[in-house]
Order: structure tokens, then C-alpha cells, then sequence
């Protein structure tokens, strides 16, 4: 809130800020209702792990107008834990007019100890994916619900929760630890393909008892006699 106000060039006073903070707490009682930021920062605390949004930085009309900010990209960590006691492998999550979307990273090859099947190797080397910490302008992510004493530390902050780390172009990036998910998840994907593979063979498939080569010809023909009388 206080960059979105710098951005705009305005400060809110603290009636504001209480304000604010009640209809949050007012939200929160009413079941559909959005709580914007505060629903993911209260995720992040339920999962003990810190969340990333990706997002964009306006909420358009479908005509391409701007119709607000959409203040949800940045970085959310569990503050209200010890760092000790959470996951330092954060969660991607992309956000565009509306709606979340999860940013997985690909599976690891079976054969390296990944999902799909086969056996482990005795010492499966760990594999990563790296996600960005800063925009395409190279500037660090919001760092959503820091106190005023934290406001200029974000990189510190980034660093005591997640395990940071530098790339050869200069781009901050958050080390996200892949894993091979639990057996359970695997069949439970799986089968969520297969459905929908079946699904794609049943559309794609020739109706029974219909010879497509003679369909294709009675077609052919009806053409053929629209151009005669024409």
C-alpha cells in the first residue's frame, strides 16, 4: 500500500490505515469475499512457505482500459513465524485479470529420482529451478506487510527467508527446490490425463457407422449439383 501510494504521489494517514485494516478484518467474516493481498499472506503463513506472485501491474477492461491497480505481484513471506520453522523452497504464482494460476516447474527426469516411476538412485542429486526476484526493469519485488522499520531491507529480508543467489546477467533469483511429488499425486495427475486423453480420442474419432470416404463423396456431389443449377 505505502509504494502504491509513492507511485501515485500521496501518503495515507493513520485513520486511513485503520480503516483499511477493519474492512480487511470485516472481509474476513464474510465467506466468498476477497481479502486481496492479505488472502495470500495468510497462505504463505498456512503453508509456512513464502509465496511469489508474478502478476501484472493494472486490471483492464476488455476494451484495454486501466481500470486499477492490481497490487497483487511480489513476494509474501510468513512473518509471523520463525524462518527456522519454515521452508526456505518458496511458491510461484501467477496473476492476471482476475484470476491465480500456479507456476509449476517441470518434473524431474526419472531416471534422476524424479516422478514418473523407477527407483531412486541411492543419492539423487538435488534438482532447482530459479525464480526472478526483480521485474524486467530489474527492480526488486514488492515485499508485501513489512513493518516501518523493515522498508529499505527488502534484499536482507529476501535473503534471511529464501536461499538468493545471483546470475551471470546480474538477475536476483530465489532457489525453488524440485522434488519428486508423493506417489499418491502422481496416480492422482495421471489419471487427470488419461480423463482428458480419452476425452480428446472420443472427439477426434470418425461417428461409428459412418464411412467417412462416402460421406466425403455424397458432400461431393451435393456440390457438384449446386453449381450445375446455379
Amino acid at each position: 500500500e505505502t509504494r502504491q501510494a509513492q507511485e501515485l504521489s500521496f501518503s495515507l494517514a493513520d485513520s486511513q490505515w485503520d480503516s483499511d485494516w477493519a474492512d480487511l478484518l470485516s472481509l474476513a467474516g464474510q465467506p466468498g469475499a476477497s481479502l486481496e493481498q492479505m488472502h495470500i499472506f495468510c497462505l504463505s503463513h498456512v503453508l509456512r512457505r513464502p509465496i511469489i506472485v508474478y502478476g501484472v501491474k493494472y486490471v483492464k477492461s476488455w476494451r484495454g482500459e486501466n481500470l486499477g491497480y492490481a497490487k497483487f505481484e511480489g513476494v509474501y513471506l510468513p512473518f509471523l513465524w520463525d524462518p527456522g520453522f519454515c521452508y526456505r523452497s518458496p511458491i510461484a504464482l501467477g496473476y492476471t485479470r482476475g484470476h491465480f494460476c500456479a507456476l509449476v516447474p517441470p518434473e524431474p527426469d526419472p531416471g534422476c529420482g524424479g516422478a514418473g516411476g523407477g527407483a531412486a538412485p541411492p543419492t539423487p542429486q538435488t534438482l532447482c529451478a530459479y525464480l526472478p526476484l526483480v521485474n524486467r526493469n530489474r527492480e526488486i519485488l514488492p515485499l508485501h506487510f513489512t513493518s516501518r522499520g523493515e522498508v529499505g531491507r527488502e534484499e536482507d529480508l529476501l535473503r534471511q527467508w529464501m536461499d538468493v543467489g545471483i546470475t551471470e546477467t546480474g538477475v536476483m533469483v530465489a532457489q525453488q527446490t524440485i522434488t519428486r511429488p508423493p506417489l499418491l499425486v502422481a496416480q492422482l495427475t495421471e489419471e487427470w490425463l488419461n480423463y482428458y486423453r480419452k476425452i480428446a480420442q472420443n472427439t477426434s474419432a470418425p461417428v461409428p457407422g459412418r464411412n467417412p470416404l462416402l460421406s466425403a463423396r455424397i458432400e461431393l456431389d451435393s456440390s457438384d449439383e449446386s453449381t450445375d443449377d446455379d
